[in-house]
């Protein structure tokens, strides 16, 4: 049986650890070819020497995604190794938080940078490539705070709100080239930050979930796996929450 992304390559920003990490294997594990970028090598490292146990080609790169010109250098190489990009996983992501009256200025640059900055640069980056074998998907991982705000995250808010307007305006300028943009708003999702709260913290996160219970990296994986195959071919624009019914 031919498995959903058999023959795809896929680019995975932020996917040395955590959601990232799930979302490589998802979809290593569905048949794509997997470039996994982080800014820390020695995590990419590690998870592509996982993925390629499961026979696909996969390879690490270490990026800033801040940095235009290392990431255009990046995306280069990518293409040149694996001659096509059919997915764009935008995932890299930060928290610095504090109520907007305390939070610095350096502080709000560097959640807008790399959570929004840096998938405006992967995807002006690699969108060519797309548009050149015309089709492509590009999968931004924004958040739920994105679109409902959140006390004590204005520049995570902003930044994930800012990515749901970017996915939007570049399913509108690429949909007649055959590149789709789709979004992922993720509820509390458990992973090694919520894993540092405490049980009263965690419980009043849970009281507020339709599901009572936070979601897993799996979750958001699954969402991916959805808008990156062909499954969602008719599928761009949209703002796909996966919240455990945090917004009804």
């Amino acid at each position: 049986m031919q498995k959903l992304l058999e023959n795809r390559v896929a680019v995975i920003t932020g996917g040395g650890r955590g959601i990232g990490e799930a979302i490589a294997r998802r979809l290593a594990g569905e048949g794509a070819s997997v470039a996994v970028c982080d800014v820390m090598l020695d995590n990419a490292q590690k998870v592509a020497d996982d993925l390629a146990e499961l026979g696909v080609k996969t390879r690490a790169y270490a990026v800033n995604v801040t940095d235009g010109i290392q990431v255009a250098d990046i995306c280069a190489k990518i293409v040149a190794d694996f001659v096509r990009v059919d997915i764009l996983v935008n995932n890299a992501g930060i928290t610095r938080d504090g109520l907007l009256l305390r939070m610095s200025e350096a502080d709000w640059d560097l959640v807008l940078d790399v959570n929004l900055k840096g998938a405006f640069l992967f995807t002006k980056g690699l969108i060519p490539a797309m548009m050149k074998q015309r089709g492509g998907s590009i999968v931004n991982i924004a958040s739920i705070v994105g679109v409902l705000g959140n006390a004590g995250q204005a520049n995570y808010s902003a930044s994930k709100a800012g990515m749901i307007g970017l996915t939007k305006t570049v399913a509108k300028e690429y949909a007649k080239r055959g590149v789709r943009a789709n979004a992922i708003a993720p509820g509390f999702i458990q992973t090694a930050m919520t894993d540092k709260l405490t049980e009263e913290q965690k419980k009043m996160q849970t009281d507020i979930i339709g599901l009572a219970r936070m979601g897993q990296p799996d979750d958001v994986a699954n969402a991916v796996l959805f808008l990156a195959s062909d499954l969602s071919s008719y599928v761009t624009g949209q703002v796909i929450g996966v919240d455990g019914g945090l917004r009804i």
